[in-house]
């Protein structure tokens, strides 16, 4: 039997643009271990993410959490600001 997991996936990242309505581009960076040097490098992932409101903008860190679909690219919600960077 599988094991299903309840609880939704959660990402912190950077907003880098608020451009579209109602959505953010939200870059998130992780360290990733090469297979064969064992030396860790970032990649970075940009995701689009919903915010209703319009209140979060470049340059602000958030946490987003994982939803269902809501259009082709959009699969995350934008749930708090933790810090606002300048």
């Amino acid at each position: 039997m599988e094991k299903i997991n309840k609880t939704p996936r959660t990402l912190k990242g950077i907003i880098v643009s608020d451009k579209m309505q109602k959505t953010v581009v939200v870059s998130v960076t992780r360290l990733k271990k090469h297979p064969k040097y064992k030396k860790y490098y970032k990649v970075t992932n940009r995701f689009k993410a919903h915010d209703e409101k319009g209140e979060y903008h470049p340059g602000d860190k958030v946490v987003m959490q994982e939803t269902k679909p809501m259009s082709k690219d959009k699969r995350w919600v934008v749930i708090e600001k933790i810090e606002n960077r300048k």
